[in-house]
């Protein structure tokens, strides 16, 4: 187990799923957590099965909104850690994608983790072990049909993470992605549900759907992500930076 005693871990979406799981488990390893979300509630919830966690509300894809949220949790203490994992997933073929659709997930995925990682820059160069950890995904490795949208700003995510590495790379910290595969969140869950209303198809024909290029014919586990992004805080990953790790069973990119 890595020993993150002393260190301040931001997780932004930490109240469901995937920031979730990273919170708990950088927790259990001894950092210091700071929850970020735009809704109180679900951050609250994490928060009180975590002995000193904060909590603070934040939207990524507004400027002035991470400026406040970043400057309370660096007043508490320097932001060693970072876990850019704040995102939104919606679809369409490219020829129904309204420029609405295709702004909104170029600022929520990738304009968040810019305005997040940009504020905390200072704090990461100078820890110690530093780091800054990008949830991308799968899509931000290959792409896949009606996705476009969110398939450009997951892009976009592994090229501002290699930028941010070489930037980093002579302070000791460090830049990764991990890029997860269709994963058991809320989010997934809720575009099963979309799946089935729109055609009609049953619950388990949509998820076959969803784990088809997934070798092990699953959705990848919030802990397993979650693991990862322990090992990359762990001070014996120094020397991974600049890389998009795919958790995905195995899919071919």
């Amino acid at each position: 187990m890595s020993d993150l005693a002393g260190q301040h871990a931001v997780i932004t979406g930490g109240g469901t799923g995937i920031g979730a799981a990273i919170a708990r488990m950088l927790h259990g390893a001894g950092a210091h957590v700071t929850l970020t979300g735009r809704r109180r509630e679900p951050l609250d919830a994490v928060a009180a099965t975590l002995p000193g966690a904060r909590v603070l509300t934040m939207d990524v894809t507004d400027e002035p909104s991470v400026e406040a949220a970043m400057a309370d949790a660096r007043g508490f203490a320097p932001v060693s850690i970072l876990i850019n994992n704040a995102g939104g997933a919606e679809t369409a073929p490219l020829a129904s994608t309204s420029t609405a659709l295709w702004q909104r997930m170029i600022a929520v995925n990738l304009t968040g983790a810019f305005l997040c990682s940009r504020a905390v820059l200072g704090d990461v160069s100078k820890a110690a072990n530093g780091r800054i950890i990008m949830i991308a995904s799968t899509s931000g490795l290959k792409g896949y049909a009606y996705t476009g949208a969110y398939a450009a700003a997951k892009h976009g995510v592994i090229g501002l993470t290699r930028t941010l590495a070489l930037e980093l790379a002579q302070t000791g910290a460090t830049a990764n992605a991990i890029c997860p595969g269709f994963a058991d969140t809320d989010l997934v869950q809720r575009s099963l549900d979309t799946v089935v209303d729109k055609t009609g198809m049953t619950r388990e024909a949509a998820l076959a759907k969803f784990v088809r290029d997934n070798p092990q014919k699953r959705l990848i586990q919030p802990d397993e992500v979650a693991a990862a992004a322990l090992w990359l805080c762990d001070p014996l990953s120094a020397s991974v930076n600049g890389q998009a790790i795919a958790i995905a069973g195995g899919e071919v990119m």
